[in-house]
């Protein structure tokens, strides 16, 4: 959605405006107000162009005082993608920016509007080209090309030598049990937060915490707060993409990230024992679990223990303990599309063991995006 939209989220009984941005670490209402909205003019001081989210500041006049406001919006790489740069605005430059302003009372407001003085248009605003490039994606009309595959005649998880290319636009970025017919928007908050309890197969104390973190915007996502990695199967819910290199030599296939502070884990295939525990060593990367590989036909298996408990392992704040136990399947069955399917154990949190599936897209001829949380956290 562009910027300017504004949504409904039922809460309870109560209703309140919820805003976002197109991809952002997480939802604006998380930060911002939009029951408390403003128009403001001021002067350019600065323009941060850093990750997660591009700043103005600017001097705001106040009676007999000149106040520093800062402008916050999506992400270097969506504005990017809309041809802004860092110099589309510069110090000098007259505004009249509208939007909600910060719930905690500092002096930040979202820019749903910024109009630039001297010539009465928009600036810095996402372009619907762009913003169509980070809707999820919808499975249809695709060229059913067959996948690349390897002289041994495994499917590529990757580009074919000599091309570029990564894996983006899950077809869904939010995580809730197969054939539940619950309705999330892009960062999983639910549209009605009397869902909560079908999502999955929640234990008591699990399902009052995933609710509470719908409640509350998800403000406390240590992805954003922290710069924690997604961890888990979060990684193939990011706007951003994830990439595979894989290294035959050494039975191994990189898993990159493009966002979720753009790190890296390993799956092994050479069938090495799951081994490390919660307080980590150097087989154990924490966040990702101990990663072990198979292939069965043209399907990557891919079982996964060894979690701790300092992230998020999906999109929405589903809960999970250090219990969790994943099995991804990972079918390229045509060049485009990568389907996607976990299997959740998670006895200290479910009640039983229960599946989630959803589809990639194969973005030809770009890099991975490198998107780092650390710039500019606010």
């Amino acid at each position: 959605m562009l910027r300017r939209n504004a949504h409904w989220l039922p809460l309870a009984a109560a209703v309140v405006f919820w805003i976002a941005p197109m991809v952002a670490q997480r939802p604006v209402s998380a930060k911002f107000d939009p029951n408390k909205r403003t128009t403001m003019k001021g002067v350019v001081t600065r323009v941060d162009w850093s990750n997660p989210h591009v700043h103005i500041l600017m001097n705001i006049q106040d009676g007999a005082q000149s106040v520093n406001w800062a402008v916050e919006l999506e992400s270097v790489l969506e504005l990017e993608r809309s041809a802004w740069n860092r110099d589309s605005l510069k110090p000098g430059d007259a505004l009249t920016v509208q939007g909600p302003v910060a719930r905690d009372g500092s002096k930040q407001i979202w820019g749903e509007s910024v109009v630039l003085a001297s010539t009465g248009k928009g600036v810095l605003e996402m372009t619907p080209e762009a913003s169509a490039f980070f809707k999820p994606w919808i499975p249809q009309n695709t060229n059913h090309r067959m996948p690349p595959r390897w002289p041994d005649g495994k499917p590529r998880l990757g580009p074919e030598p000599g091309q570029t290319g990564y894996w983006a636009r899950p077809s869904a970025m939010g995580l809730k049990e197969d054939g539940v017919n619950v309705e999330m928007d892009q960062y999983g908050l639910l549209k009605n937060i009397n869902d909560a309890g079908k999502v999955a197969p929640f234990q008591p104390w699990a399902r009052d915490l995933y609710t509470y973190r719908q409640r509350t915007f998800l403000k406390d996502d240590p992805m954003f707060l922290r710069c924690y990695p997604p961890g888990a199967l979060r990684q193939f819910q990011m706007a951003f993409g994830i990439q595979f290199l894989e290294d035959k030599a050494f039975n191994r296939i990189f898993v990159m990230n493009g966002g979720g502070n753009h790190d890296w884990h390993f799956i092994y295939t050479d069938g090495r024992a799951q081994k490390g525990d919660t307080r980590g060593n150097a087989d154990n990367p924490l966040y990702y679990g101990q990663a072990a590989g198979r292939w069965e036909g043209d399907t990557l298996v891919v079982d996964s223990t060894s979690f701790n408990e300092k992230f998020w392992f999906s999109n929405g704040g589903t809960p999970h303990t250090q219990k969790l136990h994943l099995v991804e399947r990972l079918t390229r069955s045509e060049m485009d599309a990568l389907q996607y399917q976990v299997t959740i154990d998670d006895p200290g949190a479910y009640t039983r063991s229960w599946t989630a599936s959803w589809t990639l897209r194969w973005i030809a001829g770009e890099e991975l995006p490198a998107f780092y949380c650390q710039d500019n956290r606010a």
